[in-house]
């Protein structure tokens, strides 16, 4: 293996103390599954530094309502970390499935392993280390590029989603313990009102056109594709908005069937404004 990369191996503890120990001003954490064992430790590590204060702490997460149902993620780990540190940056992408932590530019970990006590100690998980400053810069910024097409949550936010998920949390408990439909029908209407309100901040400030367009010029960064390539990957990235299943509109933004129509028309505007071209077979980025 490269010198630029270390193999890590379950448990990981001692690597990850590593990591929090070197960010001097920029802690970025990806992980679909956070826990508030692991944001307290954060917070706990950053405050006996004494560096708290001037580290920005930038989650990427999803935010999905069965995840905070089931356990999976704490709600409460993310409004931790916005009550205790002065710099935190939340973004939700329903996509995210990559586990990713990097300390300023020096030191980048990818794993398997979920930002939770099993993902760090328990499981068995896999991955690498690299302390290569040109390698940590380029995952930085890729993950800081995929972090722009997701929906920044403040605060606020955090703490109205968690106070949903409790009551889908008792609901649940209800429509575990009786078999009338009642039970069930509230639970469904109370799971799909939560859904709504994050499909909600994904239409914050931004239009399907906007999003469709941001994330097509996104993709041609990486290569020339066809209209058939970029399909299945708009819709692995958005999987809310490209969902074949449902037909919707959340303040303006359209969420469903129509998508492809929706990509087609941001594949025009951007050829009419001259960023990206098609060769009769792929469509280019325009440099």
């Amino acid at each position: 293996m490269s010198s630029a990369f270390t193999l890590l191996k379950s448990p990981w503890d001692e690597t990850f103390k590593r990591l929090l120990s070197q960010v001097e001003e920029d802690l970025l954490l990806v992980s679909p599954f956070i826990k508030r064992s692991k944001t307290e430790q954060i917070t706990s590590r950053l405050q006996n530094r004494g560096v708290q204060e001037s580290v920005k702490v930038a989650v990427l997460t999803n935010l999905n309502p069965e995840s905070a149902l089931n356990g999976s993620t704490d709600l409460e780990a993310l409004a931790w970390f916005g009550n205790n540190l002065s710099k935190f940056d939340l973004t939700h992408l329903p996509s995210l499935h990559a586990k990713v932590y990097v300390a300023d530019w020096s030191m980048a970990v990818i794993t398997s392993g979920n930002l939770t006590d099993s993902g760090i100690s328990g499981n068995l998980e896999y991955g690498i280390v690299s302390t290569d400053r040109t390698i940590v810069s380029e995952v930085r910024k890729d993950f800081e590029s995929y972090s722009l097409l997701g929906a920044k949550i403040s605060l606020e936010e955090i703490t109205a989603l968690l106070h949903e998920i409790r009551e889908l949390k008792d609901l649940f408990k209800k429509a575990e313990q009786t078999i009338r439909a009642k039970a069930r029908l509230a639970f469904k209407e109370k799971l799909e009102a939560t859904h709504v309100q994050l499909l909600r901040h994904r239409a914050k400030g931004k239009t399907t056109h906007a999003i469709l367009s941001e994330t097509i010029l996104f993709l041609l960064a990486k290569g020339p594709l066809r209209t058939i390539e970029l399909h299945p990957s708009i819709q692995r990235l958005h999987p809310d908005i490209c969902d074949d299943s449902v037909d919707r509109v959340i303040d303006g933004v359209h969420f469903g069937k129509k998508w492809k129509h929706y990509v087609r028309n941001a594949q025009q505007f951007l050829k009419r404004e001259g960023r990206i071209r098609f060769d009769g077979e792929r469509w280019h980025l325009v440099s």
